[in-house]
């Protein structure tokens, strides 16, 4: 069974571990079966599940229900709850508590915050807390209305340097792990060489300890994924079909087998 301790240790002895974004019971249950590591219950659930265009419309509620819903359906992978928008960007006595929610409420066994050097107090203060925290480094989504969209990160010199320096500060501050997302492998390679915590790796090469990714990308359901996201199934098309074969069935009034009489 993994733990956070556990996938530490095995960063350590280099053998990268798997983890896959999952918003519901079923589903968790499906890839705890097939190993994955880490289910990141990621506010990516804004676009795929509740059908928003922009992961900054996640709701607090629903992250934490959802998050408690992943790990009831595979309670031996380790869950790591993403803090939605505004979420920790008030007061810091509010972000604690929001944090310590997913940890009370969504049995969660580590929180995600979009981050850089700047939140190094906040996490402490989370840390100190009991909460263990996962810092959000390289491209950062909630950012997108400043950057005009969804955008890579760390391709010039200053920018890169900024990254790096978020990431030894955020590990100071006490983070279990960090996620660095859509950046140079050369900046990656440099933020593991300057950290000691488990790197978790989205468009940001193959070097670090662990991938992530977007389930519906990796299963072939959403229409335009990003580059870096090879789908290893073709679940929408079998999906599509599917919901044809039953409006056939159902206009043909072949629902099921004969009743017994």
């Amino acid at each position: 069974m993994p733990t956070l301790k556990s996938l530490r240790a095995q960063a350590q002895r280099a053998e990268p571990f798997a983890c896959l974004t999952c918003y519901d019971a079923t589903t968790a249950r499906l890839l705890m079966r097939a190993g994955v590591h880490l289910l990141l219950v990621g506010d990516t659930a804004a676009e795929v599940i509740l059908g928003f265009t922009r992961t900054i419309d996640m709701p607090l509620d629903i992250a934490v229900a959802l998050t408690a819903a992943v790990k009831r359906g595979a309670p031996d992978c380790v869950v790591m709850a993403d803090m939605p928008f505004m979420s920790y960007h008030t007061t810091d006595a509010e972000a604690i508590r929001n944090a310590g929610r997913f940890l009370v409420e969504g049995h969660a066994d580590i929180v995600k915050l979009e981050a850089d050097a700047s939140f190094a107090p906040l996490i402490a203060q989370m840390v100190r807390a009991g909460i263990p925290i996962c810092g959000h480094i390289g491209s950062r989504p909630q950012r997108a209305a400043i950057t005009s969209g969804y955008v890579s990160a760390g391709k010039s010199t200053d920018d890169a340097d900024q990254i790096l320096r978020d990431a030894i500060a955020l590990e100071q501050a006490g983070c279990s792990m960090l996620l660095i997302e859509a950046v140079p492998e050369t900046l990656t390679a440099a933020v593991l060489k300057a950290t000691t915590i488990p790197v978790v790796g989205i468009g940001a090469g193959n070097a670090c300890h662990a991938q992530v990714l977007v389930l519906q990308d990796l299963l072939g359901m959403t229409d335009n994924p990003p580059r870096f996201a090879q789908p290893a199934a073709q679940l929408g098309k079998a999906i599509e079909d599917a919901g044809k074969t039953w409006v056939t069935t159902v206009a043909a009034r072949k629902v099921g087998l004969p009743a017994n009489e």
